[in-house]
C-alpha cells in the first residue's frame, strides 16, 4: 500500500488537495444555504466539484494553457469527495 502512495505523482497530490478544500468550502455552503435538503445539497456540491474539475481540465485542451489530463481531474474529484464527507460527517452529528 506504501507503495503504491510513493508512485502516485507530486502533481495528482496538488490537485487532490486542492479538491479537499474546494469539497470542504462547497459543502459547508450547501450545508448553510439549503439545511432542509442535505441530500440534494450533496448531490449539487459533487456536480459542481466535477463540472470544475474537469472543466480546467478541457479549458487547458482547448486553450493550450496548462496540460490536459484527466487523471488530474480525477484527483480533485477524489478530494472533493474526502471533503465533502468530512463536513457531512459534521452534518450527521449535529
Amino acid at each position: 500500500m506504501l507503495s503504491l502512495i510513493r508512485r502516485i505523482q507530486r502533481d495528482k497530490w496538488k490537485h487532490f488537495f486542492v479538491g479537499i478544500a474546494m469539497g470542504l468550502v462547497l459543502q459547508t455552503f450547501a450545508w448553510i444555504m439549503l439545511p432542509q435538503f442535505p441530500k440534494s445539497g450533496a448531490l449539487a456540491v459533487f456536480v459542481v466539484i466535477v463540472a470544475i474539475s474537469y472543466g480546467f481540465e478541457l479549458f487547458s485542451k482547448f486553450t493550450g494553457k496548462g496540460h490536459y489530463e484527466v487523471n488530474d481531474a480525477i484527483a480533485s474529484v477524489i478530494g472533493g469527495l474526502l471533503g465533502m464527507g468530512i463536513i457531512i460527517g459534521f452534518q450527521l452529528a449535529g
